[in-house]
C-alpha cells in the first residue's frame, strides 16, 4: 500500500474542510459542522492509512521527527472530531486542519529511519498519555488564540464577523478551561509515569523532554489556580495557555528538529 496517494487525498479533505469553517467565520457560508466533521473524518481515516503504509514500510513503529508529527496530528484530529460532538470546538478545525496536512506533507517528504519496539505496559501508558495530552492542550491553545480575538473584538466595540460567528465569550472561555483541566490531567499522569516507568527521565536524551514538561505543568497548574482563586480569564488566560502550549511543543519536538534536521541525525 502506497502512502502518497492516500497522504494526498487526506491534504485535501482536510484543507478542504478547514476552508469551509475558516469561511464560516468569517460569515460568508453557512454553519455546517456536520459537514466539517464528515469531510474531517474522511480526511482521518485515509491519515491513518498513511501512517499504516509508513509503519510497513519501516517495518515497525518508528519516532522520528516526521512520523511523531503524522502520528500527533492524527491523535490531535480524532480528539478534535470527538470533542466536537459534545463541545463547541470545531471552529479550532481552522487551523489544526492545515497542520495535521503539512504533517502528512513533511512525513511522506521527510521519512524517519529511527524505530522504536517492544513498548511495555508501562510506558505504552506514558506515551498514550503524552499524546493525549498534547493534543488536548494544542486543542487548547488554538480555543485560546480564538477567545484573544474575540475578547479584542468586543474590547473595540466590534460586535460584527467573528464575534457573531463564535459562542458567547463565557462559553468560550469556560471550554478553554474544562480543556485545560482535562489535558492536565493527563500530563500529571503522563509525568507520573515517566517517573515511575522509565529508567531515568534526566539521562543526556530525556532531561530537555522532562525539565519543559515539568515548566509546562506548573504554567498550567499556576493558570488554573489563578483561575480558581482570582478569577483569571481574557487575554491573561490566553497567554499562559499560549505559553504551557509552547513548552510542550518544544519538549515534543525540539530535539528532534535539531538531532534529524539540524544535526541529520536519526
Amino acid at each position: 500500500m502506497q502512502a502518497l496517494p492516500f497522504a494526498l487525498l487526506a491534504m485535501i479533505l482536510y484543507l478542504g474542510a478547514a476552508s469551509w469553517q475558516g469561511l464560516t467565520l468569517a460569515r460568508r457560508v453557512p454553519s455546517r459542522p456536520a459537514l466539517v466533521r464528515g469531510v474531517g473524518a474522511a480526511a482521518l481515516l485515509c491519515h491513518a492509512l498513511v501512517i499504516v503504509a509508513m509503519m510497513r514500510e519501516a517495518d515497525g513503529l518508528w519516532l522520528g521527527l516526521s512520523s511523531s508529527a503524522a502520528v500527533l496530528s492524527a491523535v490531535i484530529t480524532a480528539v478534535l472530531l470527538g470533542g466536537s460532538m459534545v463541545k463547541p470546538i470545531i471552529n479550532v478545525a481552522t487551523a489544526l486542519f492545515p497542520l495535521a496536512a503539512a504533517s502528512l506533507l513533511l512525513a511522506v517528504g521527510l521519512p524517519a529511519p529511527a524505530r522504536d519496539s517492544g513498548l511495555t505496559p508501562g510506558i505504552a501508558v506514558h506515551v498514550i498519555s503524552s499524546t493525549l495530552a498534547f493534543a488536548l492542550l494544542a486543542i487548547a491553545a488554538v480555543q485560546a488564540i480564538l477567545v484573544g480575538l474575540q475578547n479584542q473584538a468586543l474590547r473595540h466595540h466590534h460586535i460584527r464577523g467573528l464575534v457573531q460567528s463564535l459562542p458567547p465569550l463565557t462559553t468560550m472561555e469556560r471550554v478553554l478551561f474544562e480543556l485545560i483541566w482535562v489535558g492536565m490531567l493527563l500530563l500529571t499522569l503522563s509525568i507520573a509515569s515517566g517517573f515511575m516507568f522509565l529508567d531515568n527521565l534526566f539521562a543526556q536524551h530525556l532531561a530537555h523532554k522532562t525539565i519543559l514538561s515539568m515548566a509546562a505543568w506548573v504554567l498550567f497548574a499556576i493558570l488554573l489556580a489563578g483561575r480558581h482563586f482570582r478569577g483569571w480569564r481574557g487575554l491573561r488566560a490566553v497567554r499562559w495557555t499560549l505559553g504551557g502550549t509552547a513548552l510542550l511543543l518544544l519538549a515534543y519536538f525540539g530535539s528532534k528538529f535539531v538531532l534529524e534536521v539540524i544535526f541529520q541525525r536519526s
